[in-house]
C-alpha cells in the first residue's frame, strides 16, 4: 500500500564549494533562484505534499539557515545541528533518526530544484512507494532533458521501476534528482559517524529493493553560479 510521509529530512549541511563565490559568505541552500532561496523551493514542495515537519541539518554557516528556517510555519522546521562534526549524507540521516520516527520519510537535497509537470512529483513519489517491494524510491530525471547536467547518468531503470547502477564507462539515461522516500529501517545497523548515502543506495540495489520514479517535468542541476541563471530562466518561463 502507498504511504503518505508526514516527515522529511532536508540535507542542507554541504559546503557549496562549486557554487563559489556565491557561497563564500552564504550557505548554498540560501542562494536565490527566481527570487527565492533554494531551501524554500524545497520546503514549499514538501508542504504541498502534506509534510508537517522537516528536519534540516546544518554545518556550514549554520546560523544563517537556522535564522531563515525559523520563519517557516509549513512545514515546521527542526534543526539537526552538525556544526561540530562532518557526518556526510548518510551519517546525517543516522543522527536525525530520533527526529524522523519509524515511518518512511521524504529525503530531499536542499539544493535540488525542478519544475513539476501535471501533478506534483512529491505526491507521485508518495503514491508509488510500496514498502512491501522497496526500501528506497528515488526521483529520477532523464539526463537528456535536464538543465545544467552534463554527466553520464546514475542509473538505468527497468519497466517496473527497478534501478540498476551505472557501471564504469557506461552511459545511462537517468540521474538522481535529489528527492526520495526511504524506510528508516535501512539505517538500523549503521554506526554513528561519517558515511555517504551511496552506501545505502548500493545496499538496497544489491537486494533489488531500490526503485525509481521518472520525474514529470524538468529537473535543474543547480551546481554552479552559471547554472543558477539557467535554472532561473527555466523557472520564470514555466510560470509566465
Amino acid at each position: 500500500m502507498p504511504v503518505t510521509p508526514t516527515k522529511a529530512m532536508v540535507l542542507a549541511a554541504g559546503l557549496g564549494l562549486r557554487m563559489r563565490p556565491l557561497t563564500e559568505h552564504l550557505p548554498k541552500p540560501l542562494v536565490r533562484v527566481a527570487g527565492q532561496p533554494l531551501l524554500d523551493h524545497v520546503l514549499d514542495k514538501l508542504a504541498g505534499a502534506g509534510v508537517a515537519e522537516a528536519v534540516v541539518n546544518v554545518h556550514y554557516l549554520p546560523d544563517q539557515i537556522i535564522q531563515h528556517a525559523a520563519s517557516r510555519a509549513r512545514p515546521r522546521v527542526v534543526i539537526s545541528d552538525e556544526r561540530s562534526h562532518v557526518l556526510g549524507t548518510g551519517g546525517a540521516v543516522v543522527k536525525a533518526l530520533p527526529l524522523l520516527g519509524k515511518e518512511p520519510f521524504f529525503l530531499v537535497n536542499a539544493d535540488t530544484m525542478w519544475i513539476d509537470g501535471v501533478r506534483p512529483n512529491m505526491t507521485r513519489l508518495a503514491e508509488t512507494f510500496d514498502p512491501d517491494l522497496m526500501d528506497i524510491l528515488l526521483l529520477m530525471a532523464p539526463t537528456t532533458s535536464s538543465i545544467g547536467y552534463g554527466g553520464r547518468g546514475d542509473y538505468a531503470m527497468l519497466p517496473d521501476g527497478a534501478l540498476r547502477k551505472r557501471r564504469e564507462h557506461q552511459v545511462v539515461p537517468f540521474v538522481y534528482a535529489g528527492a526520495a522516500i526511504m524506510s528508516p529501517s535501512l539505517f538500523a545497523d549503521m554506526p554513528a559517524g561519517e558515511f555517504s548515502l551511496t552506501m545505502i543506495f548500493d545496499r538496497a540495489n544489491e537486494q533489488e529493493r531500490l526503485f525509481g520514479l521518472r520525474l514529470d517535468g524538468v529537473w535543474m542541476h543547480v551546481g554552479t553560479p552559471d547554472a543558477v541563471e539557467a535554472a532561473e530562466e527555466a523557472f520564470l518561463e514555466s510560470v509566465a
